[in-house]
């Protein structure tokens, strides 16, 4: 009988017994010697039983139907946490499974829409909180020098450099969420290249080294003495790597040291980004690549403006589009900042 979950077969069936239980009823019906009456029993004896037996063999299937139909009203209400009872192996049960996934499907989409919509007010939030403070310093020392509101020269110049070190503060927060932005909504294309990780490493590094020895750090390098290919964007590893190396000499202790390394794992390029800082909760580990996010307050640096905390958001970012992976792992206020680079790792010496 396993062909009975069936739903046609199974109906089939119940009319085919339904059939024979009314035939069978009007069989043994007394007959008339009237013809007209005889033709009117005959049609009673079979009809009603046979809609009877129909009936009681079919209720379940009905009331399963209204069960159905209860449940989609109560989903079209907008109680998408609603589940209707799957209790039949049939296209029944089959319509009841299709229901609660579209009723799944509908509410995740819902939740994703919210968590959109919260995520543009937060944006809009976190950029109006990170422009305030320059701009209202910008205009501050502004007034200040229309005002003629300083001592000699020397303050006059002071205050220049100020305005313009906020200004560059904006420019750097503008730049950061305009890039951001071009990131999350997948509006960049790739513009890829075989590249030798370890030389742009390198580069990096010397770009990085006057900054660092003026904030006491000493940057070490471990990276492969022959040429590692890959086949990346090399401008947009290049930002994902410097936003590593700012984010490890803001917050790491002075004077300290930041290591970098590169690695072949398999077909994966490992960069690694350590260094030693504050230690951090778990929760603000979990936190550190949300946009706007920063764990702690970090060391003033010099030539390098306090950023918005999307660099990390922007790495992560730039790292996905390379179908890699970003991460951070942190013990006892050791960090280690791990750029994973899944796809086009070319071993050295290999074409």
């Amino acid at each position: 009988m396993s062909g009975t979950h069936n739903m046609r077969i199974r109906l089939i069936l119940f009319i085919y017994i339904s059939i024979v239980f009314g035939i069978g009823v009007s069989a043994i019906v007394p007959r008339t010697t009237i013809y007209f009456l005889d033709l009117v029993i005959v049609i009673l004896s079979f009809a009603i039983p046979s809609f009877c037996v129909f009936f009681l063999l079919t209720r379940n299937i009905i009331r399963y139907v209204f069960k159905l139909t209860a449940g989609l009203e109560i989903i079209a209400q907008g109680n998408l946490n609603y589940r209707i009872m799957e209790l039949r192996k049939d296209e029944l049960g089959g319509i009841a499974s299709n229901i609660n996934s579209m009723a799944e499907k509908l509410e995740t989409q819902i939740n994703r829409e919210r968590q959109l919509e919260q995520a543009k007010l937060e944006l809009i939030t976190g950029v109006s909180h990170d422009l305030r403070t320059p701009l209202t310093s910008i205009i501050g020392y502004l007034d200040l020098l229309k005002g003629k509101a300083y001592l000699d020269q020397d303050e006059h110049d002071r205050f220049i450099g100020n305005t313009y070190n906020k200004a560059l503060q904006i420019k750097l927060l503008i730049d950061d969420l305009f890039e951001y932005t071009r990131l999350t909504t997948h509006e960049l294309q790739l513009q890829t290249t075989t590249v030798d990780l370890g030389e742009m490493l390198r580069q990096l590094l010397v770009e990085m080294e006057p900054i660092a020895k003026e904030n006491q750090v000493h940057l070490e390098a471990n990276l492969p003495t022959t040429p590692l290919l890959t086949e990346i964007d090399p401008d947009m590893i290049k930002r994902a790597i410097d936003n590593l190396l700012i984010n490890a000499l803001k917050f790491s202790l002075k004077p300290g040291v930041i290591q970098v390394s590169l690695r072949l794992q398999k077909d994966t390029a490992l960069i690694c980004v350590e260094n030693d800082g504050d230690p951090i909760t778990e929760e603000q580990q979990r936190q550190l690549f949300e946009r706007f996010y920063k764990a702690g307050h970090s060391q003033s640096l010099d030539h390098i403006p306090a950023g918005a905390g999307l660099g990390l958001s922007i790495a992560r970012s730039i790292a996905n589009l390379h179908h890699g992976e970003l991460e951070c792992e942190h013990s006892g206020g050791h960090f280690t900042f791990q750029l994973a680079l899944l796809q086009g790792a070319i071993p050295p010496n290999m074409p």
